[in-house]
């Protein structure tokens, strides 16, 4: 089993890599916008609470959050292992997300921390995202709003997942597609000889 966490701002290139990562090693590719429009079309009590919240235009509530993920983690394709990303975005959400995975007998393995030095480039890459997907929330107002809240409560993460677990690796996120994935995979290389 192999379980690994995303962290970086948006445009960094967390849900690119995600996504190979998740089909190069076989892993489910955990992310959490999409697991709350799939989750609140499902027939369950969480999938319910999820649809009511959804529909009012509220954030999800950080237990929420975590009873999702619990459900999302007892599906099968989740036993080689997850890759996390978009969650946890703040302390807490970390802190809980660590007491289920505990629960549930699971660790995060490494926790890749997508850097990527100009904020010129992320909001570049974020504003040709939006006019590829024809997204019209991502503006450049709201584009920097989001990357000011990334700084003030996810960036700390890194620091906390790196004291507390020791399992963090910087990622270049500035460099190609290609580059970055093989600068992850030299990364998992290492973490798989230790397992």
């Amino acid at each position: 089993m192999l379980n690994i966490l995303l962290l970086g701002p948006q445009g960094s290139g967390k849900g690119t890599q995600a996504t190979r990562l998740a089909s190069t090693y076989g892993l489910a590719h955990v992310v959490t916008g999409d697991m709350i429009r799939e989750m609140k079309e499902l027939p369950t009590d969480v999938g319910g609470e999820v649809k009511v919240v959804y529909e009012r235009g509220d954030l999800v509530s950080d237990d929420l959050m975590i009873r999702l993920i619990r459900e999302r983690l007892d599906r099968g394709d989740t036993l080689p292992g997850v890759v996390l990303d978009g969650f946890p975005r703040t302390m807490p959400q970390a802190e809980a997300l660590d007491a289920l995975l505990q629960d549930l007998g699971r660790t995060i393995d490494i926790v890749f921390a997508f850097h990527v030095p100009d904020r010129q480039q992320l909001l570049d890459r974020m504003l040709k995202r939006a006019a590829a997907e024809n997204r019209s929330d991502d503006t450049p107002e709201a584009i920097k709003r989001r990357l000011e809240l990334y700084d003030r409560e996810t960036a700390p993460l890194v620091e906390w997942y790196r004291t507390t677990r020791g399992n963090v690796v910087g990622i270049h996120g500035e460099r190609t597609i290609d580059e970055v994935f093989h600068e992850i995979g030299e990364a998992l290389s290492s973490v798989e000889a230790r397992a």
